[in-house]
């Protein structure tokens, strides 16, 4: 057997691996001699109380490690490689693909296209199951992974081949009832392209993945994103208040129709829907635990909760609690009016703080592409120079690429600071950290 060596970065303090002797550098080749071919084996395998594990030391010599242990406790080492194997990218070529609307010249990784399912269940990432194999989804249904998330943009299996341009895109929609049957715990998301998939393909949609209720736990329905960079790709119209009034009818029959059913929701409206039609958000209890929130829906109801939460918690004193402040945050055009009135409030209550909001328009993309996590550092300095910003800038996580201090356009923190002279903070998008930073109650 053609084995997969796994290089360790990492030993954990007062772990397992340590304690055996596995040092960085080296690589494991088996457990309980079985090969790996990526993270989701390594952590099926080591689950055992008793396992043998097979490493190569650095020097060349192989040692089998017999190993006793608390059920499911780690080794406690750490890969170079996290998913353990090469990521797979999409074979897709959806007509709505945002990585396709992007301008030349921008760093490398940003093109890349993943529809990994591994990664459903590392990071939440959406897949169209078309670049599963069945022993793809045997290997899910025998390690019992859940939940996975699922695009589906729709049930029609003929219109799903045109909108991914892929001619084994509606088979792949079988890949849902074998899930189902295994009792896979599911989400799902139905990019809404108006003309293509709205309308009574909407109403098809919603109606056929019902039957796979309560395993498909939920299904949100976010509209599709259009730059400014749409040369040669299919002609897409972006959705006007109207449109997103009769979304919204949509989604709202359903969920009548089907929570006293389940107890859930089911479908539910990226909070753009809501804003276009002008509208009031829905309450928290309409969002069934916020199973959406990284798909964008619930995200400003559940940062508004959290802001009052937070008020209500404060001591009494009307003063502001130190020196008095001025600052600036910054923001999308799609959360300004949250954010506005949430600094309106803190300044009424708190005297000597003085808050500027700034909705920052999109111009990198184009002023149709509205969330906070798309700007760039350029758009940011551009429309804040010359403007009052006061001691400090406050920016949300979501602009910055996860776990680095640079923009989409790879213009650094620093650089900005630098640019427009004054100090930088980077925050949770959060209504409790949004009070907690403002007060600077972190810092006491």
């Amino acid at each position: 057997m053609k084995r997969t060596a796994h290089i360790i970065k990492n030993i954990l303090e007062d772990s397992i691996a340590g304690e055996m002797g596995i040092e960085a550098g080296d690589a494991l080749l088996a457990i309980n001699g079985q090969n790996i071919t990526d993270i989701f084996d390594y952590q099926y395998l080591i689950q055992d109380e008793y396992i043998e594990v097979l490493i190569r030391k650095s020097d060349g010599e192989e040692w089998l490690l017999e190993i006793d242990k608390d059920y499911e406790e780690d080794l406690g080492v750490e890969f170079e490689n996290g998913l353990m194997d090469d990521y797979r990218s999409c074979r897709n070529k959806c007509i709505f693909c945002f990585i396709d609307q992007m301008p030349k010249g921008m760093r490398e990784t940003l093109y890349f296209k993943d529809d990994d399912s591994r990664l459903s269940f590392l990071q939440g990432n959406y897949v169209t199951l078309t670049n599963m194999s069945d022993e793809d989804i045997e290997r899910v249904i025998r390690y019992h992974l859940s939940p996975i998330n699922i695009s589906f943009q729709t049930t029609n299996p003929e219109l799903r081949c045109k909108m991914l341009h892929n001619r084994f895109a509606g088979e792949a929609l079988a890949q849902v009832k074998k899930l189902y049957d295994a009792g896979i715990a599911m989400n799902g998301q139905i990019v809404l392209c108006k003309g293509v998939n709205d309308g009574a393909e909407l109403e098809r949609s919603i109606s056929d993945l019902t039957v796979y209720l309560p395993h498909l736990e939920s299904v949100s329905v976010v509209p599709v994103g259009l730059s400014r960079f749409r040369d040669g790709l299919y002609p897409l119209e972006p959705f006007e208040k109207e449109d997103a009034v009769q979304v919204l009818n949509c989604i709202h029959k359903w969920q009548e129709e089907l929570f006293p059913k389940y107890g859930l929701h089911f479908v539910h409206a990226s909070d753009e829907w809501y804003i276009l039609a002008e509208q009031e958000l829905p309450e928290e209890e309409r969002y069934d635990g916020y199973l959406q929130l990284e798909n964008g829906v619930g995200m400003l109801r559940l940062l508004i909760n959290e802001f009052e939460e937070a008020m209500e918690e404060l001591p009494s004193e009307s003063g502001f609690p130190g020196k008095s402040e001025e600052l600036s945050l910054v923001t999308g055009k799609l959360a300004y009016p949250y954010i506005k009135r949430m600094a309106d409030r803190m300044m009424q209550r708190f005297d000597g703080l003085s808050i500027h909001v700034y909705d920052i328009k999109n111009f990198f993309f184009g002023e149709r592409i509205t969330v906070s996590g798309l700007l760039t550092g350029q758009d940011i300095i551009g429309q804040l120079r010359g403007k009052k910003l006061g001691e400090r800038i406050l920016l949300p996580q979501n602009v910055l690429r996860s776990g680095e201090d640079y923009f989409l356009d790879d213009i650094t923190v620093a650089e900005m600071e630098k640019a427009l002279q004054v100090k930088v903070d980077i925050v949770k998008s959060s209504g409790r950290e949004f009070v907690n930073v403002i007060l600077r109650l972190n810092e006491e």
